[in-house]
């Protein structure tokens, strides 16, 4: 995939790709607003993310930070959530993952894209310290 593409609320996506993760919020999910909260969406990039940074590190991964995140959209309960990712960059010990969050609503298939951020991972050893990540 090329650069990341810049978010614009309300654009409608054309994806082909498979989802690192897909799946549907709860009403347990909600924050006060009736949305879904942000730290949830926070949660499941995370999760998309180090998949993808334990497959290229070969191994366990920590995450050490979110250094861009964009809220586009709002995510609603009963949404189909899909997240998309590609590595960015590779490090000594560290892995960079650019994630996206597409939606499609209840009634509606067309894909929404809703957040995208950038995650950094660190490989690590079985004592929790970093390593390097294979080449």
């Amino acid at each position: 995939m090329a650069e990341a593409e810049t978010a614009t609320p309300g654009r409608v996506v054309d994806f082909t790709r498979e989802p690192i993760l897909r799946m549907v919020p709860q009403p347990a999910d909600m924050n006060g607003n009736g949305d879904i909260f942000g730290g949830w969406v926070l949660a499941q990039m995370d999760i998309a993310g180090g998949a993808v940074a334990s497959r290229t590190a070969q191994g366990r991964v920590a995450t050490v930070a979110i250094t861009a995140m964009t809220f586009v959209q709002p995510i609603k309960v009963g949404d189909l959530v899909s997240i998309y990712g590609e590595v960015r960059k590779i490090g000594n010990t560290s892995i960079t993952i650019w994630l996206e969050t597409v939606v499609e609503r209840r009634m509606d298939p067309t894909p929404i894209r809703v957040t995208e951020g950038t995650y950094v991972f660190v490989a690590i050893d079985e004592h929790g310290k970093p390593r390097p990540v294979p080449k």
